[in-house]
């Protein structure tokens, strides 16, 4: 089966190298766009964001994680938080979160740029707040380092489709 949203499905990888070339805040903003269109329980949408370019705050964010090097060569980041005040499912809102991550990368993918999901900085979240002068409130679920890629030749595979199915019923 063709189609493109499964093109872009199977094609998307995460990149980590970026060219200096800046991103567009239209393209940023699309980005975020595509994001709040993912589902949500009651369609809450609990999802927030801050985009970063400021030199200055990617150097300070690039000090909470083993991953400085991507948080510096990316030309901007995107943070994705959730509003706890908008919240009303802990599960339910915590996976709207993911599904609005992909939707980014996807949107990423579309207009031909490259990012990467940043996770391991959710073990400084309360700093990264901080840095952002950010609220409790908002719980940090991601940031996304996205820039021009370098290259696109990252190389991926999964395991076969049976080694996950548990039944057919």
């Amino acid at each position: 089966m063709t189609h493109p949203v499964l093109e872009a499905i199977y094609e998307r990888r995460s990149i980590r190298e970026f060219t200096d070339a800046e991103v567009s805040p239209a393209y940023l903003r699309e980005i975020i766009k595509a994001g709040i269109w993912a589902p949500s329980g009651l369609n809450n949408q609990p999802w927030r964001f801050v985009i970063i370019t400021d030199q200055t705050k990617k150097q300070q964010l690039s000090e909470t994680t083993h991953y400085d090097h991507i948080v510096l060569g990316a030309k901007a980041l995107i943070a994705v938080y959730l509003d706890t005040d908008a919240m009303y499912d802990e599960v339910k809102d915590h996976q709207s979160a993911g599904s609005c991550i992909e939707n980014m990368l996807l949107a990423v993918h579309a207009l031909g740029l490259g990012a990467v999901w940043l996770g391991q900085i959710l073990k400084k979240k309360d700093q990264v707040n901080s840095i952002l002068e950010l609220e409790a409130k908002y719980d940090l679920m991601a940031v996304l380092a996205i820039g021009h890629p370098v290259h696109r030749n990252q190389k991926s595979s999964r395991k076969e489709i049976d080694e996950f199915l548990l039944k057919t019923i």
